[in-house]
């Protein structure tokens, strides 16, 4: 079968033996691990990792692709008996907490909906191990942004709050089939053991980020001005005039504290 990659679900599959190699390198998967990996298209990531795993789990929302994967895994692979669980379904609504408690997430993410998966994991994290993922470069190194660099925003800022990140290699458009227009990245996501800086209360955390940000070009006296006043910066020592990207995470946990 020759599967025409869709536009609407933003498919772009990697073929680059090399760079398979390498990202399964990073992955290191083990024989056990309880692995569950999003989209994954024609097998690129999925075949190594079922040479090396004995159960892995795909999320996959194109029924033509599932067509394929049912027949193609129907044989043996090299060899070996393969065990595919495969769930048909869309990963923003898929609930990861259903496979159980210490999962292994993978995947070669659809560019156009790759923020709000993120976003979507992060409700997941008490029961995943890690996660490695390929994204658009340019997303990847937001996520993993330090303070006072443009490309440090809200979305290096709440992944950060949760997650230990490291950017592991850089995949040219031609690894691809169809070439994206853009490079890509891939990058390690690991859940913090024990949160670095605890918000009390997590949705005012995330109301200020969100705030804070949605102008990132005026002062923290603006963006803030409906919830922190100058005796608030005062009473936390933050110059009012800073932006929002001049912030650590530790700052807006801070702030976010302060007004619970």
């Amino acid at each position: 079968m020759k599967h025409v990659a869709k536009k609407r679900f933003g498919q772009n599959f990697l073929t680059d033996q090399g760079v398979i190699g390498s990202l399964i390198d990073a992955i290191s998967p083990q024989p056990n691990d309880l692995m569950v990996e999003i989209g994954p298209g024609l097998g690129a990531l999925t075949k190594p990792l079922l040479q090396k795993l004995n159960l892995l789990h795909v999320v996959e929302v194109d029924r033509d692709i599932i067509s394929w994967m049912q027949q193609e895994y129907a044989k043996p692979l090299n060899g070996k008996k393969v065990a595919i669980s495969i769930h048909n379904s869309d990963a923003l609504k898929f609930d990861f907490s259903s496979l159980g408690n210490a999962i292994r997430v993978v995947g070669n993410l659809p560019y156009n909906i790759s923020t709000p998966i993120l976003f979507h994991l992060l409700n997941n994290v008490p029961v995943i191990t890690d996660m490695h993922f390929m994204l658009q470069k340019e997303v990847v190194e937001r996520m993993v942004a330090a303070p006072s660099t443009p490309e440090y925003g809200r979305l290096s800022v709440m992944l950060q709050y949760r997650l230990r990140m490291e950017y592991l290699i850089t995949v040219p458009p031609e690894a691809f089939d169809p070439a994206p227009k853009v490079e890509s990245a891939f990058v390690r996501c690991v859940p913090h053991t024990c949160l670095p800086f605890i918000a009390k209360d997590e949705t005012r955390f995330a109301q200020i980020v969100t705030a804070a940000f949605g102008q990132r070009r005026k002062t923290l006296r603006n963006t803030l001005k409906e919830l922190l006043n100058d005796e608030g910066f005062a009473a936390l020592n933050i110059d009012s005039q800073q932006r929002a990207e001049n912030l650590s995470v530790s700052d807006f946990v801070a702030i976010a504290n302060y007004l619970s």
